[in-house]
């Protein structure tokens, strides 16, 4: 029996703090994780892109693991990146997700080596099999450079651990050329901020969100407004919130994101090299872009988001 999974909503990919010399600030971290699903969230993702997993040593990982653990409570769930360069430090980093007890991992394809379509399976394969834990596989060609297609998919669904597809290549096409081929045997997630709306109609259950680290209140409203079919307030939503998604699809996100986040109070801008701070002109652009948005702040619509603690 493959593990069953209730993973739906908005999963913000949670930022990694940083202090002024660049250590890891578990503190400050556990801090924006508790107010984001304070704010309502679905769940959480630690250790992913925007987490700055290539930046972090094992230690680092496996500390952010037991703290996400620690500070969600079994309130919602958390889903740990596995971002390695070989599939035996995958399947170890899997081993260590196991040990401290999270919810699930989310497996990058392996990175650096530009895989043939037999290798890039046969990776997802070795470290779903490392570890009982529920496997969300991330498809994120521009990236990480190598392409899960729905064929590549479709030769995993004999895996029950993998569970999940996350599809960032902003194709949103995938999700019903994945379901002609193996019908719902994965959970769906968009993983691009700027097509969620779109991924949503297509067949997405649950959102890897960028932006909702800045805007998570605006971010699980916009999910469920789409969920639920309500696409005309949804796309008032989808409007104001486009110019910020975009973001979400820059080469420098994470930095994008971060500072977005710092506008917001939640957190620093701060990023390991060698991401590095944004030049000065593309920081004011951002800034400008969370002005006007901050500006014209919808009321949102009430879709049963829990009122924030």
């Amino acid at each position: 029996m493959s593990p069953k999974v209730s993973w739906e909503g908005v999963f913000p990919a949670v930022t990694t703090q940083f202090r002024e010399d660049y250590s890891l600030d578990l503190d400050a971290t556990a801090g924006v994780m508790d107010a984001l699903i304070r704010d309502g969230v679905s769940g959480l993702i630690i250790c992913g892109t925007v987490g700055e997993n290539c930046s972090l040593t094992t230690a680092e990982k496996v500390a952010l693991m037991e703290a996400a653990k620690s500070t969600a409570a079994g309130r919602v769930p958390v889903i740990c990146g596995i971002a390695e360069f070989t599939t035996a430090f995958a399947a170890e980093t899997a081993k260590e997700a196991a040990r401290v007890g999270v919810d699930g991992i989310m497996v990058m394809p392996a990175l650096v080596y530009s895989s043939k379509p037999h290798e890039t399976a046969a990776h997802f394969r070795g470290v779903a099999k490392a570890t009982d834990l529920p496997v969300m596989v991330y498809n994120n060609p521009p990236i990480y450079k190598n392409d899960v297609t729905p064929d590549i998919l479709a030769t995993l669904a004999d895996v029950e651990t993998i569970v999940c597809f996350k599809e960032s290549s902003g194709d949103t096409r995938r999700f019903i050329d994945v379901r002609n081929k193996v019908g719902d045997r994965f959970v769906m997630f968009a993983g691009l901020d700027d097509v969620v709306v779109e991924s949503i109609a297509m067949g997405a259950v649950g959102w890897v969100s960028g932006m909702s680290n800045a805007f998570p209140r605006e971010g699980e409203t916009l999910f469920r407004l789409a969920r639920q079919g309500r696409f005309a307030e949804a796309m008032a939503l989808y409007e104001w919130f486009m110019p910020l998604l975009h973001l979400d699809a820059r080469p420098d996100l994470v930095q994008c994101i971060k500072l977005c986040e710092h506008v917001m109070g939640r957190g620093t801008w701060r990023t390991r090299p060698p991401r590095l701070a944004l030049p000065d002109a593309e920081r004011a652009e951002v800034e400008a872009l969370m002005a006007t948005a901050l500006a014209s702040r919808p009321v949102l619509p009430d879709v049963g988001l829990r009122v924030a603690a």
